[in-house]
């Protein structure tokens, strides 16, 4: 099986309000995603699909084809709208990043020929995206960050072997990073907010439970959480990952970039994730 992607990038207007509740708590629940003027971004969309290579062309799919669905549906009903006042579904759906990525992938499913939808993942900044895999709940991913020094040193190894496998990482001094934190979490959307969790209790929770003990800190000196580990990102997300699965039920997953060129995700010992 081969998957293509194609990425559209389209703006639109949005505004999270429950007309039944009052402005304290539409503020309360949305934040500053409730003004009632509407706010906007600038949306990339990923559809990603898959399909058996034809042996004769070379080619699963023709990209241009895909190009084409994609783009004839963004121009027609998302690009340059405000959704909640301008397109039927989102006058009575709260247009959120998980109720878009579920309208899109309704909307898109079944519509190419020679291959199948496999995944729609929708960037509403970078810092907030949300996602679907054929035959999966949703998911949403909050990206966060934090900048933290740690010395890489195993107490089960030699001094030598230590310089030897993690060569300037083993400074006596330690050394740092700018990390960015990817927290993802996996459900259905609450029929009425239109999210798996609400960002300001998922940001207050990350916050308390997460950075507020590694920002601006030495792990190997400066947390219980590190004490007598040694705190390689691989320890780190798993570390992360423990910190926030009693706090967040829905956790699927936690992403860790420690450089721009390292990349660590762990999804946790009960995940049925190969």
């Amino acid at each position: 099986m081969l998957y293509l992607l194609r990425r559209i990038d389209f703006s639109a207007t949005h505004v999270y309000r429950v007309q039944t509740w009052s402005s304290e708590e539409n503020r309360r629940v949305f934040g500053l995603c409730s003004n009632p003027s509407g706010h906007g971004h600038d949306y990339k969309l990923e559809v990603m699909v898959k399909g058996p290579l034809n042996e004769r062309s070379g080619i699963v799919v023709n990209t241009t084809d895909i190009k084409h669905i994609v783009n004839a549906f963004v121009e027609e009903e998302l690009d340059g709208k405000f959704l909640d006042r301008e397109h039927p579904y989102f006058q009575n759906h709260i247009p959120t990043t998980e109720n878009l990525v579920d309208y899109i992938w309704r909307s898109l499913e079944g519509r190419f020929d020679g291959c199948k939808l496999h995944r729609i993942q929708l960037h509403e900044n970078h810092y907030l995206s949300s996602e679907k895999e054929a035959g999966s709940l949703f998911s949403l991913k909050r990206k966060y960050h934090f900048c933290a020094a740690h010395r890489l040193h195993s107490d089960h190894l030699s001094p030598e072997e230590n310089l030897k496998l993690f060569g300037k990482c083993n400074n006596p001094h330690g050394h740092g990073h700018n990390y960015y934190l990817d927290v993802a979490v996996k459900g259905t959307p609450d029929p009425v907010t239109g999210m798996i969790i609400n960002l300001a209790e998922l940001d207050e929770i990350v916050e308390r439970v997460v950075l507020d003990k590694v920002d601006h800190k030495h792990l190997n000196l400066d947390t219980e959480e590190f004490k007598g580990l040694n705190p390689t990102s691989e320890v780190v997300v798993k570390v992360i990952y423990n910190m926030l699965q009693p706090h967040l039920p829905h956790l699927y997953k936690i992403g860790l970039w420690e450089t721009e060129k390292n990349y660590f995700e762990y999804f946790g010992p009960e995940s049925n994730h190969d």
